[in-house]
């Protein structure tokens, strides 16, 4: 039975829209994801997975711990739901979360927020300057590991924070040490040049070549700066953690001495931009289903929906993937719709109104903010039903 067979029979009952996340292929990427990371832990990045029960089964799993959160008002959720261990990956200035987590003895306890600057304290403290008891708040700083070449006038990786180099680093370590009511406990250092971007794209070689050249000289300068900076910083604080990487570049980032535990997430779903690895394979775990509801022309049907867009730059590369049957794709004048998506290839002509079209989100995570429940499958059956955060009204970003 191949896996189109297998999910509308386990998805007979069902009328699509829905999405289903696949337990086996899910087990596989996150073995194969252990496996590279070589015996360091893994932390989990919630805004991949956006589903508790989801991040529960995967914490069960050998290799992963702690979670990686996107915003403070889902970490506090998480812990009073009682994960631990959370890292908030990005700077927060929501005023009636912070003043909730430092006025909550085990969520200061268990949640790590990031800062880059000296600013972000300033807000710190003047947005908990009023609440008793006050409880220490931990604190992770944020490094650029971005790649810089020609003098600055080429750049590739996020623009996140401003601490590139260890005097930076080691100057926000002393203001942070100075100032009252906050502990250092980590840095983090997230190469997205080379965990977000794939180094076997399709189509230009001179463009995959460009890729590889950048990765490799970036990795090359991250070994001796991340070095560095996390030596500079222990000079002044001891270190409970260094954290790194991502899918994309786990078996890389852990050869890092200084590296204690990398971060991940999209690997566990595999969308469609992780298919563009030389260095693993993933199998696609994360589908969601639309019902065909037109037939335009032979060759074409029409399913309902589909405009679920992925973040990022605005091209082809964020939209969702037909998946199955396999041989489906876009009309060049609509794409994928807000409210229909017509699907042109051979494969339409055995498509029948009612039938299902499946496919894979480009990302990750953001599938789930459309979608109220994950059906898990296992082989051809439904095991359980569980709630993304949006099932469980919770829409933070």
């Amino acid at each position: 039975m191949n896996d189109r067979q297998r999910y509308d029979r386990a998805t007979a009952a069902l009328d699509p829209p829905f999405a289903i996340l696949d337990l086996a292929a899910m087990r596989a990427n996150a073995a194969d994801m252990a496996r590279r990371a070589g015996g360091k832990p893994i932390r989990v990045a919630t805004k991949s997975i956006r589903s508790r029960p989801v991040l529960r089964r995967i914490l069960d799993l050998d290799g992963f711990r702690g979670l990686m959160a996107f915003t403070l008002p889902e970490a506090l959720w998480l812990v009073a739901e009682g994960f631990t261990d959370v890292l908030v990956a990005y700077p927060t200035a929501d005023r009636q979360a912070l003043a909730a987590l430092a006025g909550d003895a085990r969520a200061a306890r268990e949640i790590t927020l990031t800062v880059d600057s000296a600013e972000h304290l300033d807000h710190l403290d003047d947005v908990l300057k009023g609440v008793q008891p006050r409880h220490e708040i931990r604190i992770s700083m944020d490094i650029d590991t971005g790649y810089v070449a020609l003098g600055g006038k080429f750049r590739a990786g996020a623009l996140r924070s401003a601490i590139r180099e260890p005097e930076q680093a080691a100057d926000l370590a002393a203001e942070i040490a100075k100032r009252h009511g906050y502990h250092l406990v980590g840095l983090m250092a997230y190469e997205a040049q080379i965990a977000g971007v794939g180094d076997d794209p399709p189509g230009n070689a001179m463009y995959t070549r460009a890729i590889r050249f950048m990765q490799g000289r970036s990795a090359r300068d991250l070994v001796l700066r991340r070095g560095r900076i996390v030596n500079a910083v222990r000079q002044i604080c001891d270190l409970e953690f260094v954290n790194g990487g991502g899918t994309g570049s786990i078996e890389r980032t852990v050869r890092e001495k200084a590296v204690t535990e990398v971060a991940a997430g999209s690997g566990f779903f595999h969308p469609r931009l992780f298919d563009f690895y030389r260095g693993f394979t993933g199998r696609p775990a994360a589908l969601f289903a639309l019902p065909v509801v037109r037939r335009p022309a032979l060759d074409t049907v029409t399913v309902l929906g589909g405009g679920y867009l992925a973040s990022g730059p605005a091209d082809r590369s964020r939209l969702p993937q037909p998946y199955l049957p396999a041989g489906l794709r876009y009309s060049a004048d609509e794409g994928a719709g807000e409210v229909q998506t017509p699907l042109i290839g051979q494969a339409a002509q055995d498509l029948r109104v009612g039938d299902r079209a499946w496919f894979r989100h480009a990302k990750a995570g953001e599938l789930c903010e459309r979608f109220a429940a994950l059906h898990l499958v296992e082989g051809d059956t439904i095991v359980e039903t569980v709630p993304t955060y949006r099932g469980e009204g919770r829409t933070f970003l």
